[in-house]
């Protein structure tokens, strides 16, 4: 295997681990303001920060995957980031802008006791995750499915040729499988009456996730994909059938299990149909950015990949061990009360 390749198996890794973790946040922030419903504003309150607090110890870490991933898409394939980042700038800064009102709403949410404060909050949460689970799966479809590129390594394309069916499909795909994801979560990491709600939710997304879900990997698979990625197809509907199944006897251990496993099959169907290409042109084959011509130079992959066997180890162990040391469920019973500062009218 050469270096570029490694790499490239990487990058596709640092993004499996960033959907599979952010994933499960971007549903936990879909379906805040749902399980958050209750006729009594305090209970309904309680609530909310009860659903909020099953990934309050962890959506930051999470994120580092994303900025790692950046960083190795940025140092190992320069090209492949100068021309993804240029074609797809305004999606790419939707997503930014979204992730950072995200975690202003998360971090700020409790610093002021106002209802009319926290629904604002609320309202960046929602936003902050419904926005980039979308475009993420426009923007990964894109890349498989190709785009305008000229002589130049320019994109071309507008974005109006970015909302294309395939595209759109593949951002419903990500958003109702984050969602069934989070809700999954949710689920294992509570108690009580948002636990039984998390569960209800769970089972009526897992229809529609695994029919829409169904329908962007079989669409993959039969305009670009290869016939070793049959499995892949396989084995993310077998995983989202089993959580139907799953939800519905209330496992839901067994229910997230599955739900990453579909993720991880889905991204990786997506990496596997774009190899050897890391970003094809719909203009001309000859103007593919693939992964030989759009790589650095050898001595820049080699420092690059004993940088990561040094540091890959230590923040992946980090990061384990943060989960198990908050592995305890929650309940809204265990939610104290607001300790905001308060609003002087």
């Amino acid at each position: 295997m050469s270096l570029p390749e490694f790499w490239f198996l990487a990058i596709a890794f640092f993004f499996v681990g960033y959907f599979v973790l952010e994933g499960f946040d971007f549903g936990v922030g879909m379906l805040m303001p749902i399980l958050g419903r209750h006729p009594d504003a305090a209970t309904g309150e309680r609530r909310r920060r009860t659903v909020l607090n099953t990934i309050g110890p962890v959506w930051d870490g999470n994120e580092v995957w994303l900025i790692t991933a950046g960083g190795a898409l940025f140092a190992a394939f320069p090209e492949w980031y100068a021309t993804l980042f240029s074609g797809f700038y305004l999606p790419l800064l939707l997503i930014l802008v979204a992730l950072i009102l995200r975690i202003c709403a998360i971090e700020w949410r409790g610093k002021i006791d106002d209802p009319v404060w926290r629904r604002r909050c609320d309202l960046g949460i929602g936003i902050g995750s419904w926005v980039p689970a979308v475009l993420w799966g426009v923007a990964f479809a894109n890349i498989v499915r190709g785009v305008a590129i000229d002589e130049n390594k320019k994109v071309t394309a507008g974005l109006l040729d970015l909302l294309n069916p395939y595209a759109l499909l593949g951002g419903a795909t990500m958003a109702l499988v984050f969602a069934l994801h989070g809700a999954v979560f949710i689920a294992l990491k509570t108690a009580g009456d948002v636990h039984e709600d998390s569960v209800k939710i769970a089972a009526r997304l897992s229809i529609p996730a695994v029919l829409v879900g169904g329908a962007f990997a079989l669409w993959t698979q039969l305009a670009y994909g290869k016939t070793w990625t049959w499995a892949l197809v396989a084995v993310a509907a077998v995983a989202l059938l089993l959580v139907v199944a799953l939800t519905a006897k209330v496992r839901e251990g067994w229910a997230f299990v599955f739900t990453s496993i579909a993720v991880v099959a889905v991204v990786v169907l997506l990496f596997a149909s774009l190899f050897p290409n890391v970003m094809p042109s719909t203009t001309d084959a000859a103007f593919d950015l693939t992964i030989a011509n759009a790589s650095s130079s050898a001595y820049t992959l080699k420092v690059m990949t004993w940088a990561a066997a040094l540091a890959a180890p230590v923040v992946i162990g980090y990061q384990a061990w943060t989960y198990w040391v908050f592995r305890q469920r929650i309940s809204s019973a265990q939610i104290p009360d607001s300790i905001g500062l308060t609003v002087k009218s």
